[in-house]
């Protein structure tokens, strides 16, 4: 037995030629290899209708030299599916033993010559079946049951294990065949089995219960599935494995330009793990696309993985990040068919809505983004906090037409940390007297997002303002093509007095002051 040379190759006997790596072992006489260890038997050393000389082979190998390499080579077989899971070490002798009776019973009888037995044994390099000690006592506490040292010396007898008693304690030495016996539960485990799982009575628990303590600032994620449930999308699970292709469609590739790959991956299609939800949730569409539904609202809840220096994620292992994150998408019309609103397709105003409204009661903004999953005009990130905590966007058009799927969905991807903070609440007097509302249109330069310019005027406005909003965006005639024209709801309030028309154009003409010199803009 020996490792393979370079280059060497072997054809085995379900006609498949391979290379073997260099892990495998392969089975060799001094000329040339005869068949690969612990999987398959090679042509040159296959029986035929006319061989007259046969020699058996009966051998034992380490599960952990054979696992996973018949996978490698795309094939299974008989072999490899028990060596991989553990055989019996002593088994090769009885069964060359019994492969030669057979032979000579039903192959020929006196006139078939059997040579003899040569044996190559390493007994440093074959498992041990070391000792296991078993407390009767503790037998007894983890079952429930009374398990005295004589009853449990009985069963396990039964199995052919060898069983002493040294004092309090049973010392158990289980059989070659037993490689699954190593520790004290597994015999506690032998016993439950024989003794009858239906023997063992249920005794419910008795134990104090007390309300555990819940975080008034917080919420779980169950609450985050309720609240976007509400908005009409529908939870969908996938796979953590995905398809390299998706990953490299939709993953931002400046974050994550290396995905993780499997050593040992279940199918061609799950060879590397997600960095991104929305993989699977495409997918999802284009499977419902398939089957004709048109509109299609769904969401998922789950892990993302990572490479990184980042030990401080609780969700995290040495090299590795796990965080969770909410992705959701939506397709087809905004609302179903019915007959009082006109049909309408769903765009990133409304799914921007949603993402609001499942971070209320905190206000949101949002900037413009490049990635590479997304439109590279109609996505933005969303900012909390004025921290990054998740994208929103169609997605690109090269994905759309790639995957079939006609009309551009429209996606998001949110950190799941930052939707479980919820702000403190607090009283806020009601107002017995009436809000006032000002206009102020200003002209900015086209490029200027209108969110900074409301920040600006919100952060210079005095305590009598209680919101500014953004109701119009007007470009056309009268403006230049390089300008825009924003409009915003000034609304002022006081909860004890009247405002005065004074300190009401005050306080607009303060907010103009601060669009001038900040944005360059005008009044229009």
């Amino acid at each position: 037995m020996r490792y393979p040379q370079p280059d060497e190759r072997l054809l085995l006997l379900n006609g498949v030629e391979i290379e073997p790596a260099p892990d495998m072992l392969l089975i060799a006489d001094e000329k040339r290899a005869l068949a690969l260890a612990g999987i398959m038997g090679g042509e040159p050393s296959s029986v035929t209708a006319v061989s007259t000389d046969i020699f058996l082979e009966s051998a034992f190998f380490a599960p952990v030299a054979i696992a996973g390499k018949a996978r490698i080579l795309g094939f299974s077989s008989d072999a490899s599916h028990r060596y991989e899971r553990g055989v019996d070490f002593d088994l090769p002798r009885l069964a060359i033993e019994r492969a030669t009776a057979l032979i000579l019973a039903c192959g020929g009888g006196e006139r078939v010559k059997v040579g003899h037995i040569v044996e190559a044994v390493s007994p440093e390099h074959l498992p041990r079946r070391a000792p296991v000690m078993l407390r009767p006592a503790r037998a007894t506490k983890v079952l429930g049951i009374d398990v005295t040292p004589e009853r449990a010396a009985a069963l396990l007898r039964g199995l052919g294990l060898s069983v002493a008693q040294e004092g309090d304690h049973l010392v158990v030495t289980p059989p070659s065949f037993r490689f699954d016996i190593e520790i004290e539960e597994d015999l506690i485990e032998e016993i439950a089995r024989l003794h009858g799982y239906d023997n063992i009575p249920s005794i419910p628990p008795v134990a104090r219960v007390a309300m555990m303590p819940v975080a008034e600032f917080s919420r779980g994620p169950m609450q985050i599935r309720q609240a976007i449930a509400q908005r009409d999308y529908h939870e969908i699970v996938t796979y953590s494995f995905v398809d390299a292709a998706w990953e490299a469609d939709f993953s931002n590739t400046t974050v994550n330009a290396q995905p993780i790959a499997l050593a040992n991956p279940i199918a061609s299609n799950m060879s590397v793990m997600r960095s991104t939800l929305i993989g699977g949730l495409v997918d999802t569409l284009v499977t419902n696309r398939k089957r004709q539904t048109e509109r299609v609202r769904v969401f998922e809840l789950g892990r993302c993985f990572f490479r990184t220096s980042n030990h401080n994620n609780s969700a995290s292992v040495t090299g590795f990040e796990q965080p969770l994150r909410l992705a959701g998408l939506a397709a087809g019309f905004a609302a179903p068919d019915q007959w009082g609103v006109p049909p309408r397709r769903v765009d990133f105003y409304d799914v921007k809505a949603d993402v609001e409204a499942l971070f209320s009661p905190h206000e949101l903004s949002f900037e413009p983004i490049t990635h590479s999953a997304l439109h590279p005009g109609r996505s933005a990130r969303v900012m909390l906090n004025n921290q990054p905590v998740g994208v929103l966007g169609e997605l690109h058009p090269r994905w759309v037409e790639k995957y079939s799927l006609g009309q551009a969905p429209v996606v998001f991807e949110l950190e799941l940390a930052a939707l479980l903070m919820t702000p403190p609440t607090e009283y806020t007097e009601v107002s017995r007297l009436p809000a006032v509302i000002r206009d102020l249109a200003l002209v900015v330069p086209q490029t200027q997002p209108s969110s900074a310019v409301r920040n600006a005027l919100l952060a210079a406005a005095p305590a009598l303002v209680r919101d500014i909003m953004l109701f119009d965006v007007y470009q056309g005639k009268g403006l230049s093509e390089n300008q825009k024209s924003l409009a915003f709801h000034i609304v002022m309030q006081d909860t004890q007095r009247t405002l005065e028309d004074a300190e009401i154009e005050d306080v607009v003409a303060k907010l103009l002051v601060v669009a001038q010199n900040d944005f360059g803009a005008s009044l229009r």
